[in-house]
């Protein structure tokens, strides 16, 4: 890779990570269904108007607005509301790339060769660690919750596989168009009308600044230029830069929100990203490795490894909204 591209790649993650916070942040305003319902609202407006109609089967474009958009992302930030560490949660949802293989290994009938299985240990291992640590001080409910939103995860981007979307960006503004509703939704029925109105009336630049940094900056600057790369260089070549999210996420964390790092959690981060990466980076033998279409990946931070190329060489990888995005 260049090394403009190479610099592309490392900002994007920082980016990703750094979401985390934002993320925080953003929740300090706003519930966390709406939250997440404003989120997407925002990344579809006005770009829907801008990147033409979506380039798969509508039935993909919702099932991945469902899966991502609603129980993902509504997992995700319901569990952060709990007491879920942003930095935590950056590294727990790397676990996705386990649930893709799984999810893969059973509907797609991939199988992953014995580094990968070995990969989906280590990783595991890693998430027993981080429950662990977070158990002796902090809310399982929100460690089981971000557990769960990873395996949506898993789930959407085997869905996004099955799309295979031949450009990223349009794929994910119209898979944010699908949450919205939906969210907002479940948020008037479990948050309550009075709460949801109260959060808009108190909406200041702080809370507008958290939307437009996980609306636009993560999702669509971030999975834009991911996107381009992936287009440009081989996914085994792109993909390895996304294990810098948990690294960003975690520092940010603990520089921005004063979250205290144990040992016990680095050494679940080095477990869980080593086994990340052997899960996802290591393609089946006989696999070619050439440049495919970039993962559709949804606000936040969808899975960036997880492309929903043509060729068998991307099948076994994690990508990707999300970010999010968080």
């Amino acid at each position: 890779m260049r090394p403009v591209h190479i610099a592309l790649a490392v900002l994007v993650a920082a980016v990703w990570g750094i979401n985390f916070v934002v993320i925080d942040v953003g929740l300090g305003h706003f519930p966390p269904l709406l939250f997440s319902a404003l989120r997407f609202l925002v990344a579809a407006l006005p770009a829907v108007f801008f990147v033409g109609r979506p380039k798969v089967a509508w039935k993909w474009v919702v099932a991945v607005g469902l899966v991502l958009g609603v129980a993902k992302f509504g997992l995700l930030f319901i569990g952060m509301s709990q007491g879920m560490p942003a930095g935590l949660s950056s590294l727990v949802l790397q676990v996705q790339a386990v649930f893709t293989a799984v999810v893969a290994m059973a509907v797609l009938g991939e199988r992953p060769s014995k580094v990968a299985l070995l990969g989906m240990v280590v990783a595991l291992v890693g998430i027993v660690l981080a429950g662990v640590d977070e158990g002796s001080g902090g809310p399982l409910l929100g460690f089981a919750l971000t557990v769960g939103a990873a395996a949506c995860w898993g789930a959407s981007n085997v869905l996004t596989r099955r799309a295979a979307p031949p450009d990223a960006l349009n794929f994910m503004v119209w898979v944010s168009v699908v949450p919205v509703l939906p969210l907002l939704a479940l948020s008037l029925l479990f948050e309550g009308p009075e709460r949801d109105a109260e959060a808009l009336a108190g909406f200041d630049w702080s809370g507008a600044g958290a939307l437009v940094y996980v609306a636009w900056i993560s999702t669509v600057f971030g999975f834009g230029a991911w996107g381009m790369l992936l287009r440009r260089y081989p996914a085994s070549s792109v993909a390895p830069f996304s294990l810098l999210v948990p690294v960003f996420g975690m520092s940010s964390a603990a520089v921005l929100l004063g979250e205290p790092v144990t040992p016990l959690r680095w050494a679940a981060a080095a477990l869980l990203v080593g086994g990340v990466a052997l899960t996802s980076l290591v393609r089946p033998a006989g696999t070619s490795d050439t440049p495919g279409p970039p993962p559709a990946a949804p606000a936040g931070r969808w899975r960036p490894g997880t492309s929903a190329s043509r060729t068998p060489s991307t099948a076994s990888r994690p990508p990707g909204a999300g970010l999010r995005t968080r």
